[in-house]
C-alpha cells in the first residue's frame, strides 16, 4: 500500500482541507504552519526537515538523494523526475518517496521497476486528483483473479457462529468480501446491497460466514473471521477482481442455521474443490459466474459461481511454503 502526502507550501487552507477529506496519510508543510494544519484536523504534519526533498538535475543529485537515504532520511525526488535517474535511486535505497503534480504521474511514481516509490508526495498542482489518487493508489491492492467455479453441493448443516462484518463504507453491487474453509479456495461473498420485500438493503455489510472461516486481507494475507474487529481494514473485491479496503465498524457473531455449499474449478491439473460455511438465509449472497448477486438459497447443482484459488499455506495469515491440506 502506498503512503500518500499532500504538500502543502505554500499553504492553502481550502486545499489542505480538501487534502484532510481525500484521506493522506500525513501533511508536509513549513514549520510555521504546522499548528494552523493540526487545528483542522488529526493527521501527521511533517515539515522539509523530516522529508528532504533532492532536485535530480545531474547524474551527482542521484548520489545524493542515495546518501541521505543510506543515512535513515525519508528522501523525496522534487517534481520533474526523470525514470532512469529514480531507477538508478530504487536500486540502491530501501524507499523511496516522489512528488507528484498530477494523476498520471502518480501513476507512473507507483509504478517504476514495477516496485515503484513507496510514499507519493502529491504538489499543489495535482490536488484536484488527490481523491483519485488516494482511490488507486492507497485503498486499491490491485487486481485478483478471479475462476468461475462450480456448485457440486449443497447441504444444511446445523446451527454455528456466522460473522456479519459491518464496514463504515457503502459497498457497492458486485462488491464483497473472500472467505472459504481453505486459504487456497475462496469464495466471493457479496455485499447485502440488495434489498427484498421484507428486509431493506445494509450496503455495509458482509455476512461473510462461519467463524472458522479464513477471509482475504489486505497485503496478501489472511485471518479467521472471527479474529475481525472494530478498526481492522479488511479486502473488498468486485466480480471483475477488482480490490479495495474499507474498514471493519463492527463484528457480529451470532448462532444462525448453516449451508456447507461445495464448488470446483476446473484447471489445467484436474478438478480443484473448495467449500464454505454461509447462513441459510435469502440475504446472504455469493456472485454468480455472470458478475450477478444470488441469494444461497436459491443455490443448485451445477451453478457457476466466482472463487478465488490460490496456493495453500499459511502461518498467522502470513503466506509460507510448506505441505497442507484443508478440507
Amino acid at each position: 500500500m502506498k503512503k500518500i502526502i499532500y504538500k502543502a507550501i505554500p499553504f492553502d487552507k481550502n486545499l489542505v482541507t480538501l487534502a484532510l477529506e481525500s484521506g493522506v496519510d500525513a501533511v508536509l508543510t513549513t514549520p510555521d504552519r504546522k499548528k494552523d494544519i493540526e487545528s483542522l484536523g488529526r493527521v501527521t504534519v511533517l515539515t522539509p526537515e523530516d522529508i528532504p526533498t533532492v532536485a535530480i538535475n545531474e547524474k551527482s543529485d542521484e548520489e545524493i538523494a542515495v546518501n541521505l537515504a543510506q543515512k535513515g532520511k525519508d528522501v523525496c525526488l522534487a517534481a520533474g523526475w526523470e525514470i532512469i535517474p529514480v531507477e538508478n535511486i530504487l536500486a540502491q535505497v530501501e524507499s523511496l518517496a516522489l512528488e507528484a503534480e498530477s494523476l498520471d504521474r502518480a501513476r507512473l511514481a507507483a509504478g517504476v521497476l514495477e516496485r515503484g516509490a513507496d510514499t507519493i508526495v502529491v504538489t499543489p498542482e495535482g490536488a484536484a486528483d488527490l481523491k483519485t489518487i488516494v482511490a488507486e493508489l492507497k485503498l486499491s491492492q490491485g487486481k485478483m483473479e478471479l475462476q468461475k467455479a462450480v456448485i457440486t453441493d449443497i447441504e444444511s448443516a446445523g446451527l454455528g457462529h456466522r460473522v456479519c462484518v459491518d464496514t463504515i463504507s457503502m459497498l457497492k453491487k458486485g462488491q464483497g468480501m473472500l472467505t472459504g474453509n481453505s486459504s487456497a479456495f475462496t469464495f466471493l461473498v457479496h455485499a447485502e446491497t440488495e434489498s427484498n420485500p421484507y428486509v431493506a438493503a445494509r450496503p455495509f455489510r458482509v455476512n461473510a460466514g462461519a467463524v472458522h472461516a479464513y477471509v482475504q486481507m489486505p497485503g496478501d494475507k489472511t485471518t479467521y473471521l472471527e479474529e475481525l474487529s472494530s478498526g481492522a481494514e479488511v479486502l473488498i473485491v468486485d466480480a471483475q477482481g477488482n480490490t479495495s479496503i474499507a474498514v471493519v465498524g463492527r463484528s457480529k457473531v451470532e448462532v444462525r442455521p448453516m449451508l456447507l455449499i461445495t464448488a470446483e474449478v476446473a484447471t489445467d491439473n484436474g478438478p480443484v474443490s473448495g467449500k464454505v460455511f454461509l447462513q441459510n438465509a435469502e440475504t446472504i449472497r455469493v456472485v454468480s459466474g455472470k458478475g450477478e448477486p444470488v441469494s444461497v438459497v436459491t443455490l443448485k447443482k451445477g451453478d457457476e459461481i466466482l472463487c478465488r484459488i490460490d496456493e495453500a499455506g499459511r502461518h498467522f495469515g502470513m503466506r509460507i511454503s510448506e505441505e497442507i491440506v484443508e478440507e
